[in-house]
């Protein structure tokens, strides 16, 4: 598609919060959140001509490699509220992309994304076949505290659930979608963690595909204020999460 005539490199969009996307205590889930900033990525991308369906004539898609959270508020049913999102760097397979979300003048959370093109054919990374001359790129315009980063996992985590993935947990990729990989480690959680808005910072590695069917175990290590979970199949992690309280 061609770059809409409303494009610009600091991107924003406007949500309201229904009360689908809440919790009990009415506030946004976290999966709702993140599921928010993929759709103004999305919209980014779509307006700047490097959507989905421009990039699946080259068989390329976007898939997300790491994520980074800092969450000051969540917001609440019937809020209005504003994403802002840019991008940092774009070079060969790899881009980092910002994103902030405000209430009024009050930022309510930070996040970093790191993003891979990924080849939906051959099923591995490979260079961006489209030009991206046009968006403008701030690298030294972040939106987190702390940058994404690797997480380093403990060898003595603990088997805290056992699954399959269902066709419901695949996206238009044909893989399990990013936000699945959250909602099954909140799902092991104590509640009132959530429900208390007690995590602060999430950082999430994205390593490996899961696919239809395949099984896989959730683990997890706890220690003082730092949690850290991960997503194996077969004795490889396909997913690493840390949350800060």
């Amino acid at each position: 598609m061609p770059i809409a005539p409303n494009f610009s490199s600091i991107h924003e969009v406007n949500f309201e919060i229904n009360f689908t996307q809440c919790l009990p205590n009415g506030f946004l889930k976290i999966t709702e959140l993140c599921n928010i900033l993929q759709l103004t990525a999305a919209d980014h991308a779509e307006v700047g001509g490097l959507s989905f369906t421009d990039m699946q004539e080259f068989n390329q898609a976007w898939v997300m490699s790491r994520m980074r959270l800092e969450i000051h508020l969540l917001p609440k049913w019937r809020d209005k509220i504003r994403v802002k999102t840019w991008i940092v760097s774009l070079e060969n397979s790899r881009s980092v992309r910002a994103l902030e979300v405000w209430l009024g003048e009050e930022k309510l959370v930070g996040c970093e994304t790191y993003w891979a093109v990924f080849n939906t054919k051959l099923r591995r990374p490979e260079a961006l076949v489209l030009p991206h001359e046009h968006f403008e790129k701030f690298p030294e315009k972040f939106s987190t505290n702390e940058r994404v980063k690797k997480i380093d996992l403990p060898n003595d985590s603990k088997v805290l659930s056992e699954r399959k993935v269902v066709f419901s947990d695949l996206d238009i990729v044909n893989h399990v979608n990013n936000v699945k990989y959250l909602e099954w480690v909140l799902d092991v959680l104590d509640p009132k963690i959530i429900l208390k808005q007690q995590i602060k910072n999430i950082d999430m590695n994205f390593m490996k595909e899961l696919m239809l069917k395949d099984e896989f175990w959730v683990k997890g290590f706890i220690e003082d204020h730092k949690m850290i979970f991960s997503v194996e199949k077969e004795e490889k992690t396909c997913f690493g999460l840390e949350l800060q309280f």
